[in-house]
């Protein structure tokens, strides 16, 4: 799948907002755990809020009242 498609279902997996971790994306889109990394802070960077959350019970998800710009 090229670049963009997984970073897109990434964002798609954190729009569910439930909190999931980066091995749980790994797993369900099939790559490797560090590309999962990489893509999260790229997504980061381009200015969509993700909330890290450490430990036990912790994982990803977008920032409550986060509003998306429409694609079209």
């Amino acid at each position: 799948m090229p670049k963009i498609d997984n970073m897109l279902a990434i964002l798609w997996m954190l729009r569910s907002g439930e909190k999931i971790t980066a091995k749980q994306i790994s797993e369900k889109l099939e790559m490797n755990i560090r590309t999962v990394y990489r893509y999260i802070d790229t997504i980061s960077t381009s200015g969509v809020p993700i909330i890290s959350e450490p430990g036990h019970n912790g994982g990803y998800t977008l920032l409550n009242n986060f509003i998306e710009a429409p694609l079209f």
